[in-house]
């Protein structure tokens, strides 16, 4: 699966993960296992506000796109971040929500 992700300001961050073809959003599964080869499925017939694309299989894989929600102070990562590729069920790797603000401690 190739998630790519769109950045917005939000005060919300959902749990995501995969299980085979199942992408989960907060404990919601939605079954992308029976979209065949070439076919694109609108990102408004996933009842989910973080899928903001569409869903599509290329080459015998998924490709979508998803909200990326992030803080004011979300680092260049975040802001401008690379697609993943999920090849293994659990969560999905997303950059942070906001800059880390931990000083670094003195020795």
């Amino acid at each position: 699966m190739k998630i790519t992700f769109s950045p917005a300001r939000h005060a919300e961050r959902p749990d995501i993960e995969t299980r085979g073809e199942t992408l989960i959003i907060d404990g919601e599964a939605f079954d992308l296992s029976t979209i065949p080869e070439g076919a694109t499925l609108p990102g408004e017939a996933v009842a989910s506000m973080w899928v903001c694309g569409p869903v599509e299989r290329i080459d015998g894989q998924l490709h979508l796109t998803l909200l990326l929600s992030h803080d004011a102070d979300a680092p260049n990562g975040t802001m401008f971040p690379d697609p993943v590729r999920v090849t293994s069920d659990g969560p999905v790797p997303m950059p942070p929500y906001a800059r880390t603000t931990e000083k670094e401690p003195r020795g």
